[in-house]
Parts: structure tokens; C-alpha cells; sequence
């Protein structure tokens, strides 16, 4: 099983794809219930709706499926939301706040650190190479970071989840002309809803690798799920949903591609 999955481009934009995987070692299969066994909570299709809509850009992408661990939390277990509901490094429960695993499988602090290094570092070590590469090439790189998440999700947040949630940790993890850019697009795309920095800030991904000062630029955009797929079993992806979608996800990653400080 091959953790990490790179596509290297020429062009100063780099996209994150921390959530798309499904892979689920045996090992860790098997302290699973029923619920963890499910994967429910995928970005599913994320790659898929992203691939091709440019040319000459890089990403990059874990196998491994949340479950197992988060790549885009913390590696030191700190919370990204202090105060609400989240999942953690190794989560325990799914989006719902039901448990994932079987009575008495829960991972020790000896089983977080072996999936730290086994499947987390990995991941990171691969971002942070291709960020430098495409930084030494331009002077400055882009991290675009792709995510979705069903729309209704009352453990996690109140009511219907806008369509586009972009999050730059309250603007410090991009030049504003980057953030203001990708606004201005969600902002124009008829038919859809968009909020900044509101329930999803930017996971440790786009808060670890956001450093502007250094030509390190980041962004995380959460799509609602209802806007390209259907969100129940067995997450389909829809065609007319995503055709419709696709093009202003074009245009973003136009845009950021062009860019220059």
C-alpha cells in the first residue's frame, strides 16, 4: 500500500488532498466497530472533483483514512476548536459522536505515536518537500487545501453548512490578495453560499504551513458535500452537481496559479 500519492507540477500552487484516503491497515481494522468500520467520515470524491481542472499542478495525498489518524491535526494532540466539538489526532468517535471503536481497542499513547510516525509524518514530510521544491522555484508557494463535509452535522455545528467555507485562521496563513481573490469568486458563483474563517478556520495544515513572511502562503476550503455529491449511503458522486460546481473550482485554482506577490 503506497501512503502518499504525489503529482508534481511546475506551477506555484500545491493542493492538500489529507482526507480522500480509505485505506485501513488490518491492525487497525480490527479494534473497529461496526461505525469505524463504515468510513463515513471521508471526503469522498474530493480528488476526484478536483482532478484535471488544471494543468502543471502539484498535490498531494494520503492513502490512509482519517480513522487511523488525522493528518490534518496536530501531531502534539492540541485541539484545533478548544471549547467545541471536534475529533481529535486518532479519533475516538465519528462526526456524530458515536464511538468508533470496540470496548477496551481504543488507541494508548503508545499506538498514537506508532500511527504518528507511520502515517502522519510521512504525509507531512511529503507536503513540506514539495512546498520547498515549487518555493524554490517561484519564491513563494501556495497551499490550497481540499476538504468536504456533509452540510448537517448538529454534533459539530448548528443548522446548514455553507456551500464554500474558506479558512485562513482569521487571515494570517495567506496574503489577503489570495484570500480576498478566492472570496470574490465563491462570492459570485450564483446559487451557492459562503462563509470565511466561520466554522472551520483551516485545520493544523493551513495553520502549520500558512507563514506568508516566508513565502509560504496556505488556504482551506470545506465544501459542503451536497454541492457535488449525495450524502448518504453509499456517497455517490453526482455528475450534474459537480459539472455545476466544477467551474468555479476551475476559476479558484486559475486565479491562485496566476498570482504573484
Amino acid at each position: 500500500m503506497s501512503l502518499v500519492e504525489i503529482t508534481r507540477g511546475d506551477g506555484p500552487l500545491v493542493l492538500g488532498l489529507p482526507h480522500t484516503g480509505t485505506e485501513m491497515p488490518a491492525d487497525c481494522m480490527a479494534r473497529l466497530n461496526d461505525r469505524g468500520r463504515a468510513i463515513a467520515d471521508t471526503d469522498w470524491h474530493i480528488d476526484r472533483l478536483y482532478g484535471g481542472l488544471i494543468g502543471d499542478v502539484t498535490s498531494v495525498r494520503t492513502t490512509v483514512h482519517r480513522y487511523v489518524i488525522d493528518v490534518n491535526r496536530d501531531p502534539s494532540g492540541v485541539s484545533l476548536y478548544p471549547g467545541q466539538n471536534t475529533t481529535g489526532l486518532c479519533p475516538l468517535t465519528d462526526f456524530d459522536g458515536h464511538p468508533l471503536y470496540l470496548a477496551g481497542q481504543e488507541p494508548d499513547a503508545a499506538e498514537i505515536a506508532r500511527r504518528r510516525m507511520l502515517y502522519h509524518a510521512p504525509y507531512h514530510a511529503a507536503l513540506a518537500a514539495e512546498l520547498d521544491r515549487v518555493r524554490a522555484r517561484h519564491g513563494f508557494a501556495i497551499l490550497y487545501d481540499c476538504h468536504s463535509i456533509r452540510s448537517q452535522i448538529p454534533f459539530l455545528f448548528d443548522g446548514t453548512l455553507p456551500d464554500f467555507n474558506i479558512g485562513t485562521n482569521d487571515g494570517t496563513t495567506c496574503d489577503a490578495q489570495i484570500a480576498t481573490a478566492v472570496q470574490g469568486i465563491c462570492a459570485g458563483a450564483v446559487g451557492y453560499t459562503l462563509v470565511v474563517n466561520g466554522r472551520f478556520k483551516g485545520g493544523w495544515t493551513t495553520r502549520h504551513y500558512g507563514r506568508p513572511a516566508e513565502g509560504l502562503h496556505a488556504i482551506q476550503m470545506e465544501l459542503a458535500q451536497s454541492t457535488y455529491m449525495h450524502e448518504t449511503p453509499p456517497w455517490e458522486f453526482s455528475d450534474d452537481r459537480a459539472a455545476r460546481l466544477r467551474p468555479h473550482l476551475t476559476s479558484i485554482l486559475e486565479t491562485l496559479s496566476d498570482w504573484r506577490p
